[in-house]
């Protein structure tokens, strides 16, 4: 659906430069913007790798067993039907560390692995998504970020007198997108079981 919306922005945006005369103009923009995108990714690829690396060295480290057993009181909360050594677990812990720093990107093949490994302890209904499911979708959409580093490193591209102005906001915001969303969570869970749904 998205792909449509796109398509038809595209072709009414040439439509309507063909009407006015100013079909140069496409042709300029979609260099221009072809060309910042390719300076934008360059300038995220350094920021990225710093970031991922840390989390390599971070979890051949033993940190990420250390954050896992921090944390496992809070996610033994939130995810009751997975078992404490379960692999989901450990999966689950990297995909929340690396949306912590602000790594969107990086945190998205661990989300693969872990909705993955859930779905294995969902024997009984392979095409409906369990709680826990539905608890990480929750939790990875609205994930506490301490470090925004894709939106600093944005920020320093475009030459931001004060990048890190935007850290205390950030951090804010996504706390309470976090807390909204865990408590939306159970309460629709409740209220669909009332419902026999």
């Amino acid at each position: 659906m998205v792909n449509l919306v796109w398509l038809g922005l595209i072709v009414v945006g040439v439509v309507v430069a063909a009407f006015t005369g100013n079909i140069e103009g496409v042709t300029k923009a979609a260099f221009e913007g072809a060309e910042l995108a390719v300076q934008v990714a360059f300038k995220l690829i350094a920021v990225l790798t710093f970031w991922l690396g840390m989390m390599k060295l971070a979890e051949a480290g033993g940190l990420i067993k250390l954050l896992a057993a921090l944390f496992r009181p809070f996610l033994r909360f939130l995810f009751p039907s997975i078992p404490k050594d379960h692999p989901a677990m450990g999966a689950i812990v990297m995909n929340l560390s690396a949306n912590v720093l602000g790594l969107g990107n990086a945190a998205t093949p661990m989300g693969l692995i872990a909705m993955q490994e859930m779905q294995k302890l969902n024997r009984g209904k392979p095409d409906t998504a369990s709680d826990a499911m539905c608890t990480f979708l929750a939790l990875n959409t609205s994930c506490l970020t301490l470090i925004p580093t894709t939106i600093l490193a944005i920020r320093i591209k475009f030459g931001s007198q004060d990048p890190t102005e935007i850290v205390g906001t950030t951090i804010f915001a996504t706390a309470c997108g976090m807390v909204v969303a865990v408590f939306a969570d159970r309460l629709l869970r409740v209220w669909y079981r009332r419902r026999g749904l």
